[in-house]
């Protein structure tokens, strides 16, 4: 028998906002009954329009803010409520980096049944235009040209002229590729009919070296008026040093193709991270927000804790930015990618900056790690990066069977860290210390880095 529901879908309430999402949003009751609200803060008491009921939970739309949060903010982005880009742009600074502490310390005692000190979270001087790379659809709508971003949960693209979390230049860019369209009158590509050329323009702006790529997806080979979008770039761009045509013909929301083609100057441009050069091509992974994984990847290298003899085994290593980290204090690191191309990418990165001592091997780390175990490698330190789903179970047991002294995980979610964590106090493991990164300020995610050691050598 289904249990009362106390809400009705498109009335509103008056709803007390008693705690947060994992994405941001608030979280109330009413008749003990949970309704999620994006843009609410707790503490706050706001007027809610119910727009989705489920069995156990309803989903609402803030009307009115009737008592607000001091900790709410003004958002700079006028177009900040539909755009999906940010989720948490109307708190404070200060608050979002208390909300994602709290988020990690939550999920790590209710998952991982684990009692430990998480720290601060490490947070940026400025946290706005931090992003060095943006990818952005187009399309047309009424005759109207628009680049932005996807609406949540749709595929309304939201036009945009700034983005406040972006580089500059990107809002430039935008600009331009908008007028070039609009002048030549060139067809955007529609999705749903699969026709038209101009599918989406990316940006990539090297943060220490200030060198700029533009790279326009689109259908076919052939780019009507490239000359002409070629001119405009290179005229208006500042520390433009590549533009590029990638090539995707499928019918799909994957992105990019796979095939490139240099239109002016580089196909890759160049970047650092700490001491470390990198080569970055369209299609290259590289962290969005250098300033920040330059940090992440400092408090790695501290946790681990290498003396300069240590074998080390760097699992969902991709394109090797955290192995060559590694590689600066320790004997010998193994980095394992499932992706070829980042294990390519990895090697090349390896060997522009003269590192010898560490070598990349395509695979699944679950089943090449084993491997190298099976051949008489065993790892003092095992670093593991996962995905968001974070790591399969039969890993975590495969590496506590050789007995390393430490595991760093660095983890983008803190609640399959937490599970991860549980596993790994099952075997024979203790979390230490906890320290939460903000690399996507104004956005509900938040990095960790945390430290752990075997029980006996404590």
């Amino acid at each position: 028998m289904m249990k009362n529901i106390p809400v009705e879908k498109n009335k509103d309430y008056i709803i007390d906002i008693s705690g947060m999402g994992s994405e941001g949003e608030g979280v109330g009751k009413i008749e003990n009954f949970t309704v999620f609200i994006p843009h609410a803060i707790k503490g706050e008491r706001c007027k809610v329009k119910i727009v989705k009921v489920n069995k156990n939970f309803a989903f609402g739309k803030l009307v009115e803010v009737v008592e607000p949060s001091l900790n709410r903010t003004e958002a700079v982005c006028s177009i900040y409520n539909r755009c999906g880009g940010c989720q948490i742009q109307h708190m404070s600074y200060k608050e979002q980096l208390g909300f994602k502490r709290q988020q990690v310390k939550d999920v790590i005692n209710r998952i991982g049944k684990i009692d430990v000190e998480v720290e601060p979270v490490i947070g940026m001087e400025n946290p706005y235009r931090y992003r060095n790379k943006v990818q952005l659809p187009i399309g047309k709508e009424n005759g109207e040209v628009k680049i932005g971003f996807y609406a949540q949960r749709s595929h309304q693209i939201i036009d945009i002229s700034t983005c406040y979390i972006q580089d500059e230049i990107g809002d430039k860019v935008i600009a331009l590729t908008k007028e070039w369209i609009k002048k030549y009158n060139i067809e955007p590509y529609n999705e749903e009919i699969h026709k038209g050329s101009i599918r989406h323009i990316m940006i990539r702006r090297a943060f220490k070296t200030g060198e700029v790529m533009v790279v326009i997806v689109t259908k076919t080979d052939e780019l009507p008026y490239k000359e002409e979008f070629v001119n405009i770039m290179v005229q208006n761009i500042p520390g433009l040093k590549s533009i590029m045509q990638n090539v995707n013909n499928k019918k799909t929301n994957v992105i990019m193709g796979e095939k490139n083609i240099t239109l002016w100057g580089k196909d890759t441009i160049v970047d650092y991270i700490g001491k470390f050069k990198f080569n970055i091509s369209p299609l290259s992974f590289f962290q969005v927000n250098p300033i920040q994984t330059d940090i992440l990847y400092s408090k790695a290298l501290e946790y681990a804790d290498l003396k300069g003899q240590e074998i080390v085994f760097d699992a969902y290593c991709g394109t090797g930015t955290i192995s060559l980290f590694l590689s600066q204090k320790a004997k010998k690191v193994y980095g394992v990618e499932i992706i070829k191309e980042a294990i390519d990418n990895a090697k090349v990165n390896a060997k522009e900056n003269g590192i010898h001592n560490a070598e990349f091997i395509v695979g699944k780390s679950e089943e090449v790690i084993p491997e190298l175990i099976n051949k008489g490698i065993k790892a003092d330190v095992v670093v593991v990066d996962p995905p968001r789903k974070g790591c399969e179970k039969y890993l975590l047991e495969e590496i506590a069977k050789i007995n390393p002294k430490r595991i760093v995980y660095v983890s983008c979610d803190p609640a399959t860290l937490a599970r991860d964590l549980g596993i790994l106090k099952e075997l024979g493991y203790k979390t230490e210390k906890v320290q939460p990164v903000d690399m996507f300020p104004q956005t509900g995610h938040v990095e960790c880095v945390v430290g752990i050691r075997r029980k006996d050598s404590l």
